[in-house]
């Protein structure tokens, strides 16, 4: 049986690292995603605006949990525009 404790506490120190880890990269993400949604992107320079545009095309394939996950790892809010009259 020490051997299978062994195993079992192997695995656990795994999954906590595996978990801290996730959190790091929900608190990248969080931050990214506040980021890109607060620039203007008339006002960077194309290489800026691409680089941004490729972070968010990587953002929106994230499913919905796992954003709001990263959002409430920074505690961000993302606004959504206004409809315009």
């Amino acid at each position: 049986m020490p051997q299978r404790d062994q195993e079992i506490a192997l695995l656990r120190e795994e999954l906590e690292m595996l978990m801290g880890e996730r959190q790091a990269i929900l608190r990248v993400v969080g931050a990214a995603t506040a980021l890109i949604a607060s620039l203007d992107s008339k006002r960077l320079p194309v290489g800026a605006v691409e680089a941004a545009d490729m972070v968010a095309t990587s953002i929106n394939l994230l499913p919905e949990e796992t954003l709001q996950d990263a959002l409430a790892a920074v505690n961000a809010e993302i606004e959504e525009d206004a409809p315009e009259a």
